[in-house]
């Protein structure tokens, strides 16, 4: 229930940054792009673009610390029209082309995963492979740029000193588990499709090695770009890279418009963004779906259609929040409190319970990485100017802790539902039912035969799980099952 929630969060803004992205795709659809001048009706008068900046000489003569960007202006003023809030409480008016592109965005996403994995894996044979396509040909025109090797030398160079930076070790493992999906259950809900005989080992091996070499790739394929406009713009290249959403809808349109056919390179490059993210949505909403309907089967599964559908249309209502004048700030809050910590409480109690079952050693580091992102709390800010209010900051800890609290909360249903005293409830519910093992009745053999219908007792299979790892409770077999196994190994001390 916790990854569900938190998930269920992150597929509300999550689609909200696809319709940025079919945003600026439909934006690039046109000769000159309309973040490449300062002469539209958006801009300010503190807007400097790179064809006025330089001189015949190659010196730059102005102040930037007193300019902002045409694609900056573009994105904060005509985009996200954020100069009309004055901040979370305010959210202002619904941006009706973001509404639309939010509702296609949901729209594409339901028709995708309309039939379940058969349709969202046939679409994924396309999403997940045209982006390497778009990423090799970004790459090729990056790495021949003027300058790229500046940003690729900016990429390479390690800073071995924010090592000892414990706050870079937690962004690393949210980013492992954004990018690897570790903690959201998608992972889990596509392999539950699998034959029983699929080999697990090679498709981990797979997922994580080809994660690793895109991450690499794309580093190289964006920091050669901020090479080349660092050279551009004459500045180092610390100054030219953003992070969070200000890298995609900033920066790189920005240097897409130093490039020769810059509408081409741009719509390659919103449509590599579309492509991904759909990737991801489609396994948030699979993972939504699949796991309501496997809880009531009779009711939903016939209907799975429908209630997807239903899903998609309560989700984008509650993210028409994200399309206001003050939307952005919203997102920000989300983005912040909804994943990182339950995500890492999740990971760590499913770990714990991993270890618990099989007898390993749990993993430390992911707890004492924990541990420090409460101690070294941080309230949250937007662009580094706004910070939020107290009530805000509330409400988005709330939604941290919210999602936590349904695992002790699952527990205590789980003992609930057992019977005899409180320690023997406890006992049974931290042990497999009856029904756990294989699904289908022909991969049932060895100790899950006698879990078949018709069988005689349980009890091999108790005697099996009491000895390796615990019992599954079966009214009050359990209590038996452990009553004769001690008389026997007491019959054998003797």
């Amino acid at each position: 229930m916790a990854t569900i929630l938190i998930v269920s969060l992150v597929a509300i803004y999550y689609n909200m940054i696809i319709a940025y992205v079919l945003f600026y795709l439909f934006a690039s659809l046109t000769n000159n792009l309309p973040w490449q001048y300062c002469s539209n009706w958006w801009n300010t008068d503190l807007c400097l673009d790179h064809h006025v900046m330089r001189t015949g000489n190659g010196a730059v003569p102005f102040n930037l610390s007193n300019t902002v960007s045409p694609s900056e202006e573009y994105w904060s003023r005509y985009v996200l029209h954020i100069q009309e809030s004055s901040g979370i409480g305010d959210p202002g008016r619904i941006r009706w082309n973001l509404c639309l592109c939010l509702l296609l965005a949901w729209v594409i996403v339901y028709l995708c995963i309309l039939k379940g994995v058969k349709s969202s894996g046939k679409v994924v044979y396309f999403t997940a492979t045209f982006p390497y396509l778009i990423l090799i040909m970004l790459l090729i025109r990056g790495v021949t740029l003027e300058g790229a090797w500046l940003g690729i030398k900016f990429y390479l160079t390690p800073q071995f000193d924010l090592l000892l930076s414990p706050k870079v070790w937690i962004e690393a493992a949210l980013q492992i588990f954004y990018s690897l999906g570790v903690g959201f259950g998608g992972l889990l809900t596509f392999a539950s499709y699998n034959t029983f005989h699929q080999n697990i080992y090679r498709d981990t091996f797979i997922v994580t090695v080809g994660n690793a070499i895109t991450s690499i790739l794309a580093g190289f394929a964006i920091f050669s770009v901020l090479g080349y406009m660092s050279q551009e713009l004459d500045v180092p290249v610390q100054e030219v890279a953003k992070a969070g959403p200000g890298l995609a809808f900033v920066v790189y349109p920005q240097a897409m418009t130093m490039l020769p056919l810059s509408p081409f390179w741009s719509f390659l490059f919103f449509f590599m963004l579309l492509t991904l993210g759909l990737d991801s949505q489609f396994a948030f909403l699979e993972t939504i779906v699949t796991a309501v309907t496997d809880e009531f089967p009779y009711y939903l599964r016939p209907k799975k259609a429908f209630f997807s559908g239903v899903v998609c249309i309560v989700m984008f209502l509650m993210g028409l929040i994200l399309t206001t004048e003050g939307g952005m700030y919203w997102l920000v809050l989300l983005d912040d409190y909804s994943a990182g910590f339950g995500l890492m409480v999740v990971v760590i109690t499913t770990c714990l319970a991993v270890t618990r079952v099989y007898d390993m050693s749990p993993d430390a580091l992911l707890q004492a990485l924990l541990v420090y992102s409460i101690v070294k709390y941080q309230p949250s800010e937007y662009n580094g100017t706004y910070r939020f209010p107290l009530w805000a900051e509330i409400l988005g800890i709330l939604m941290g802790i919210f999602s936590c609290l349904m695992i002790p909360t699952g527990m205590v249903f789980a003992v609930l539902r057992e019977e005899g005293t409180l320690w023997q409830r406890i006992q049974q519910a931290s042990r497999p039912t009856m029904d756990w093992g294989p699904s289908l009745e022909e991969n049932r053999t060895g100790m899950y035969v006698a879990t078949l219908a018709g069988s005689q007792s349980p009890k091999p299979l108790m005697v099996h799980m009491r000895k390796y790892g615990g019992v599954t409770s079966y009214e009050n077999i359990a209590f038996q099952v452990d009553k004769e196994i001690e008389e026997d190994d007491d019959e054998s001390m003797m």
